[in-house]
């Protein structure tokens, strides 16, 4: 099933993990142009800038193939979320949920949402089992202590914050 128009699948994705990916393909496949939105969110301090989020997001999107590739855009912002929606002309803002602890954040966000523009949806899609427990966070804190974080995300993110790591 594929909605008719634009989606926003908005985050900091600081880094992108392998559970933002699965969400992002998945949702690639419900509305005809994904546009993943890269939250400038500096209150989160972010371990990457906002150009080298975005640069990541890119490479992991150019290996889901053209067909896929092709319908998806990454874009930085820094306004509310919902005039970001509207500006790009999305009809939906597609939230990935993991837990229940996420379900009780994303569900007062929808309906803050809602409330400020009736005219964008919500919509949320469930975390694939293996990625669940897969958090930005949590792969930094293991990342900085010198765990293994090859099965949170991609080698290329991973290579990323080796490098990061070791600055």
């Amino acid at each position: 099933m594929t909605l008719n128009g634009t989606g926003v699948y908005p985050g900091t994705f600081d880094p992108v993990t392998n559970g933002h990916v699965d969400i992002i393909c998945r949702a690639a496949r419900v509305v005809e142009t994904l546009i993943v939105g890269v939250a400038v969110n500096d209150g989160k301090e972010p371990l990457f800038t906002l150009d080298e989020r975005v640069a990541m997001l890119e490479e992991e999107i150019a290996k889901m193939g053209k067909d896929v590739a092709s319908r998806i855009v990454v874009k930085p912002f820094d306004t509310l979320l919902v005039d970001f929606a509207e500006k790009e002309g999305a009809k939906v803002i597609i939230r990935g949920l993991r837990a229940v602890s996420d379900f009780e954040y994303e569900f007062q966000m929808a309906g803050m949402n809602a409330r400020l523009n009736n005219r964008v949806e919500t919509m949320f899609l469930m975390a694939a089992d293996k990625h669940q427990f897969i958090s930005s966070r949590f792969v930094k804190e293991i990342g900085r202590l010198g765990g293994d974080i090859g099965h949170f995300v991609s080698p290329g993110v991973k290579d990323r914050l080796d490098k990061r790591f070791a600055e």
